[in-house]
């Protein structure tokens, strides 16, 4: 017998790549069960396998940045004392990302890239050790949201939130519309696509200077990079990205400072009209604004 549930929950997250560098992600889990039936006469109960899947799924990869652990271009260093953890990640291209943070920041995956099917196999891992006795097989399918306008991924933190937003390093996939007087606008939007293709959104204020790093890494040429650092309720974290995967704001990056942002940085480009701004984190939530 096969027990299903399709959008079991949305990952959303953030990934190191070796061409495209930091990635923000979303994307939406199905699941399939395989098993005898107990006796309730049920595979699983419904319930019990969205909120046990679900719990799982946000404890290993939700909110966190996955790091292909077996690219050559990757380093993990693990300090005993302080229990942080520093990644040191090198691009194709030069370009070096590194990370100073608390383990639970970051998925660890054992292959050279971050791909639904390797992600995939790590949680299939992970969760096969969770199930009842009754369970013989699980099948998950990871899958990304149709959007058939332009879309941008982005990567962003949250240091005043009390969960795991805070982290520095987790990110979307999401959609932007930009309506003005009334219809939507894809030159524009196609414009925001590409602005923040694989963007760091950062707020000014973390920034620190790269002599006051903790990060240990260090790079040939750091006026060409941004450090940013904060501490949070669960713990200390350091960020060093090149600036031109940046675009650095005077406010939080919630979604709702998104959208004023963009819209602000918008009437600068179309000054006549109104404009509205959808401004989507992930799938199927976000803030809207106009003027």
């Amino acid at each position: 017998m096969q027990l299903f549930v399709n959008d079991l929950t949305v990952m959303d997250f953030s990934y190191l790549c070796p061409r495209r560098g930091m990635v923000g992600e979303s994307w939406i889990v199905d699941v399939i069960l395989d098993g005898e039936l107990n006796e309730e006469s049920m595979v699983q109960d419904f319930g019990h396998v969205k909120k046990n899947l679900k719990r799982l799924i946000d404890e290993y990869v939700d909110h966190k940045l996955l790091v292909p652990a077996d690219y050559a271009g990757a380093e993990v260093l693990h300090d005993e004392q302080s229990e942080q953890v520093e990644v040191r990640f090198n691009c194709t291209d030069g370009r070096s990302i590194m990370l100073h943070c608390p383990a639970e920041a970051y998925a660890f995956v054992y292959s050279d890239g971050i791909d639904m099917n390797s992600v995939g196999v790590y949680l299939k891992e992970v969760l096969a050790t969770h199930l009842p006795e009754n369970v013989d097989n699980l099948t998950l399918s990871l899958r990304e949201e149709v959007i058939n306008t332009p879309f941008y991924h982005y990567t962003h933190a949250l240091k005043k939130h009390d969960g795991n937003c805070q982290r520095i390093a987790h990110g979307h996939r999401s959609k932007i519309d930009i309506i003005i007087d009334g219809k939507p606008n894809l030159e524009e939007q196609a414009y925001w696509a590409k602005r923040w293709e694989d963007i760091y959104i950062a707020t000014k204020e973390d920034e620190i200077a790269y002599s006051d790093r903790l990060i240990k890494g260090a790079v040939t040429n750091p006026e060409e990079y941004f450090c940013f650092a904060y501490e949070s309720s669960q713990g200390y974290f350091e960020l060093l990205m090149p600036k031109s995967d940046c675009e650095v704001i005077e406010t939080d990056s919630t979604v709702e400072c998104l959208a004023q942002y963009l819209l602000d940085e918008q009437k600068k480009r179309t000054p006549d009209g109104i404009c509205q701004v959808i401004a989507y984190e992930g799938v199927g939530k976000g803030a809207m604004v106009s003027r």
